[in-house]
C-alpha cells in the first residue's frame, strides 16, 4: 500500500487540480451556511432517541452527560478549527479529516484507521438515515391504509429512488438550502414532540411514570455506559473538516460563529426532548420517543395531525441528513474518477458522477433493507466512531500543533478528556456491543420490524 500524503507536500497550491476540492467541497459559502451544515449533521431525528438513553442513566446523571458531552464536543470542534486556521495560514490548508490528522500527527497510518472511521460512521448513517425514512413512510402508509400489504422494504426502495434523484447534487454548498430548511425542520418536529408530550403528561390519560433504573449493578453499568455511547452518537458528526472547507478563505473566526449558531439550535432541541420525553415515559421510553406516543396496542397518546406532521418533518430531514454524511464518499469518487480540466458538467464528469453516486445510494438502500437493526447499531456507532474521532483526536491535534506546555491547564485538560472518553468509548463498545449480542435472536433480514 502506497504511503498517503505527509507533511512536506501539503502546499495549498495541491488543491488546484483535485477534483474532489473542485467539484464536492468547493470553498464558497459564509459562516451561516456552515452553521446550517452543522446542525444538519448534529441535529438530526436520533434526538428523540434522548429519553431512551436518560432510561439508563436516570435524571441527574443524564442531564450531567447531556451537558458534559455538549460542552466537551463544542470545545472540541473549536479546538478542531483552531487547528485547521493554523494550518492554513501555514500554506498547508485541509479539507479533509484524514489529510490533517497525517498531516500533524506526521504517521501513515493514522490517514488510513481516519478514512476507516470516518467512512465507516458516513456510510452507517446513509443507511439509517433511508432506514429511517422508510420507517417514517410506512407509519403515515399503516395510518391510512391499516390493512395494507406494503413491506418496510418496499417504502425503503422508495426512499432510495428519491435519495439517488438528490445524489446529483453535484457539490457540499450546494446543499446550503436544503440545509436551511433542515435547520428548520428540526426546530418544527422537536416542538410539536414536546408539545404532545407535555400536553400528555398533564392529561388524566398520562401513563404511569417510573425512573427506576436496571435492578442489577453489572445492568445499570452497562445501560449507563450504552446511554454514553448513544448521546455521544448524537452529538459526534465526524466530517467539521469538510464543513470547515466549503467557506470561503480565509476561514479564521467563520466556524466559531457556525458553531454558535448550531449549539444554539441543539440547546433548545436535545434539552427539551430529553426531558419531556422523559419526563412523561420515564423508563419505558422507546429508542424513539414517536413510538411512545403511537403505541401498537390502543388509541394515539397524541392528535394524529401532531404526530402526522412530525414524521413528515422528519422524513423530509433525513433526506438532508443523508445527503450531508454522503459527501465524504462523493469527494472520496471524484477525487479518483473526475478529470479537472473538464467541467464539473461535461460529460466526461457527469457520467462517472451519476453512475458511482447512484451504486453508493443503491448499496445504502440495500443495507438499510436487509439489516433494520438502528438503534442497536446508533450506540455501536457512537462508541467505535465518533468518540475517537470527537472526543480524542481534536485534542490530540490541538497538543501537537499548538504544543502548549505540560504545565499548562489547557494541556492538562485535553489530556483529561482523551483519557476519560477513551474509557468510555472502550466501556461503550463494550455494552454496545453486549446488547447487539442480547438482542440478536431479534433480527431478521429484510423485516418490517425495526428492532428497539
Amino acid at each position: 500500500m502506497a504511503d498517503p500524503p505527509r507533511s512536506e507536500i501539503f502546499p495549498s497550491s495541491r488543491l488546484d487540480n483535485d477534483a474532489g476540492a473542485l467539484f464536492v467541497l468547493q470553498s464558497k459559502g459564509e459562516w451561516w451556511h456552515a452553521g446550517f451544515h452543522l446542525t444538519t449533521a448534529i441535529v438530526g431525528p436520533t434526538i428523540l432517541t434522548l429519553p431512551y438513553a436518560f432510561r439508563g442513566l436516570g435524571w441527574w446523571l443524564g442531564f450531567v452527560c447531556l451537558t458534559t458531552m455538549g460542552l466537551v464536543t463544542f470545545y472540541a470542534y473549536y479546538l478542531m478549527s483552531k487547528v485547521l486556521d493554523h494550518c492554513e495560514k501555514s500554506g498547508r490548508r485541509h479539507i479533509r479529516f484524514r489529510e490533517l490528522a497525517a498531516d500533524v500527527l506526521g504517521s501513515g497510518w493514522m490517514f488510513y484507521v481516519v478514512i476507516f472511521i470516518q467512512t465507516a460512521i458516513n456510510t452507517g448513517i446513509g443507511i439509517g438515515a433511508i432506514l429511517l425514512a422508510g420507517q417514517c413512510l410506512e407509519i403515515m402508509y399503516s395510518s391510512l391504509f391499516p390493512q395494507g400489504t406494503l413491506k418496510l422494504y418496499e417504502f425503503i426502495a422508495m426512499v432510495t429512488a428519491v435519495m439517488v434523484v438528490l445524489s446529483q447534487l453535484p457539490s457540499f454548498h450546494s446543499l446550503r438550502h436544503i440545509n436551511c430548511v433542515s435547520l428548520l425542520l428540526s426546530l418544527g418536529y422537536t416542538f410539536l414532540v414536546v408539545a404532545a408530550c407535555i400536553n400528555l403528561g398533564l392529561s388524566k390519560h398520562a401513563p404511569k411514570r417510573e425512573y427506576s433504573l436496571e435492578p442489577s449493578d453489572s445492568g445499570r453499568v452497562f445501560s449507563a455506559f450504552t446511554s454514553i455511547s448513544i448521546i455521544a452518537a448524537i452529538f459526534g458528526n465526524g466530517i467539521l473538516s469538510e464543513i470547515q472547507a466549503t467557506l470561503a478563505p480565509p476561514a479564521t473566526g467563520k466556524m466559531l460563529k457556525g458553531l454558535l449558531l448550531c449549539y444554539s439550535v441543539i440547546f433548545f432541541t436535545f434539552y427539551s426532548a430529553a426531558i419531556s420525553g422523559y419526563w412523561v415515559f420515564g423508563n419505558s421510553s422507546s429508542s424513539n420517543i414517536l413510538k411512545n406516543l403511537m403505541p401498537d396496542q390502543g388509541p394515539t397518546l397524541a392528535p394524529i395531525v401532531v404526530i402526522g406532521l412530525a414524521v413528515i418533518f422528519v422524513l423530509l430531514q433525513l433526506f438532508a441528513i443523508g445527503l450531508v454524511y454522503s459527501q465524504v464518499a462523493y469527494e472520496i469518487m471524484e477525487k479518483k474518477s473526475a478529470d479537472t480540466t473538464k467541467g464539473m458538467f461535461s460529460r466526461r464528469n457527469l457520467v462517472p458522477r451519476l453512475i458511482l453516486r447512484t451504486l453508493y445510494m443503491a448499496f445504502c438502500g440495500f443495507m438499510a433493507a436487509m439489516l433494520p437493526f438502528f438503534g442497536d447499531i446508533n450506540a455501536v456507532v457512537g462508541a467505535i466512531g465518533f468518540i475517537p474521532l470527537d472526543f480524542v483526536l481534536p485534542m490530540l491535534l490541538y497538543n501537537m500543533t499548538y504544543k502548549p506546555t505540560k504545565k499548562s491547564f489547557t494541556y492538562w485538560i485535553n489530556m483529561t478528556i482523551m483519557v476519560v472518553f477513551t474509557c468510555a468509548g472502550l466501556m461503550g463498545a463494550f455494552s454496545s456491543v453486549r446488547k447487539l449480542v442480547l438482542d440478536a435472536n431479534k433480527f431478521k433480514l429484510f423485516s418490517s420490524d425495526v428492532v428497539d
